[in-house]
């Protein structure tokens, strides 16, 4: 008697153990879907509010590179006397002091992005002292002649990077 009103009660009990359960399960999804649906809202607003922080970096990158390509550097700045090593320690430091303002965006853009940049700054820099080493350059004026001579057979690191940023850049929109 006692087993038949125990079995009586549980399977009284069962209906609402499985809607419980059920209700559980659902509220459950509920609070998961709430949630993904909190993060993407955020996430989606972040991104709205970084955009035009990563295309501003983009700008400020390809203005460096337009600054330290050799051609525009070397009319730029001019050599304060005839040495060709304070000529190309004068375009050296120009560089480096322009890398280092601009050092900040490298958290918006990509790090293969910013390692095409990078590299395209330390070919500037060697290009410059390739020119400096070789013994027709003796003066600051024929270190300019020199790089810029060398410039017409092949690109300027600088223009490997900028084809790069603008492909990166198209693939935003």
């Amino acid at each position: 008697m006692d087993i038949d009103k125990l079995l009586e009660v549980a399977l009284s009990l069962l209906p609402a153990i499985i809607v419980a359960v059920i209700a559980y399960y659902f509220f459950k999804q509920h609070v998961e879907n709430e949630n993904s649906r909190r993060r993407f809202m955020l996430q989606k607003s972040m991104q709205k509010e970084a955009f035009p922080l990563r295309l501003q970096a983009y700008e400020r990158m390809v203005l460096f590179l337009e600054r330290i390509s050799p051609s525009k550097l070397l009319t730029r700045t001019n050599p304060n006397t005839s040495n060709k090593e304070d000529y190309e320690s004068l375009l050296i430091a120009t560089i480096e002091q322009e890398f280092e303002h601009n050092i900040s965006q490298q958290i918006y853009v990509s790090d293969e992005c910013w390692n095409v940049i990078r590299g395209a700054k330390n070919a500037t820099i060697q290009l410059i002292r390739k020119a400096t080493m070789k013994e027709k350059t003796d003066t600051a004026n024929k270190l300019r002649e020199v790089v810029l001579t060398e410039l017409m057979d092949k690109q300027a690191p600088s223009n490997t990077a900028l084809a790069f940023i603008k492909e990166e850049v198209g693939e935003m929109w």
